[in-house]
């Protein structure tokens, strides 16, 4: 008896645990989460989305070496008026230290320039802060990838 008890409580304690069991994001996978996030915003303008994302005192610096702040990026992302096809973020690399986080990947653009298709990619440096219990971005440096 007791063993056909103890083979029932394993029995529900196994169905159980699928329903228990949550997968917990580590910080990486959260933090190429919203760099994906932040790309998908900026092409369908979606400003309060990025706007969550950027801290007070975030600071840009363009792949044309200008500098711009996080009114600059919101108006950007309003401004935006590109054909772009295609805007893959890819080759993630994430760096945790404590509260504080540097991502690094690249951007595959395509898209029409002057009728025809255009390709380009930028290499990104993203740092990131941990505030008020989430990840806001505090610095951003895009750098053009020469064509080969």
């Amino acid at each position: 008896m007791r063993v056909g008890q103890w083979l029932c409580c394993v029995i529900v304690f196994a169905a159980a645990v699928p329903t228990f069991a949550q997968r917990v994001q580590s910080d990486q996978e959260v933090l190429i989460a919203l760099e994906r996030g932040w790309n998908e915003a900026f092409y369908r303008k979606d400003v309060a989305f990025i706007e969550k994302l950027l801290a007070e005192e975030f600071v840009a610096t363009y792949d044309d070496g200008r500098i711009g702040d996080k009114a600059t990026e919101l108006a950007l992302v309003t401004a935006f008026d590109q054909a772009v096809q295609s805007a893959t973020p890819e080759e993630f690399a994430v760096r945790v230290y404590r509260d504080t986080a540097v991502v690094w990947f690249t951007l595959r653009l395509v898209g029409l320039k002057d009728g025809q298709r255009s390709e380009m990619s930028l290499r990104y440096t993203d740092v990131w802060i941990i505030r008020d219990g989430r990840w806001q971005c505090v610095s951003s440096q895009s750098t053009r990838v020469a064509q080969r």
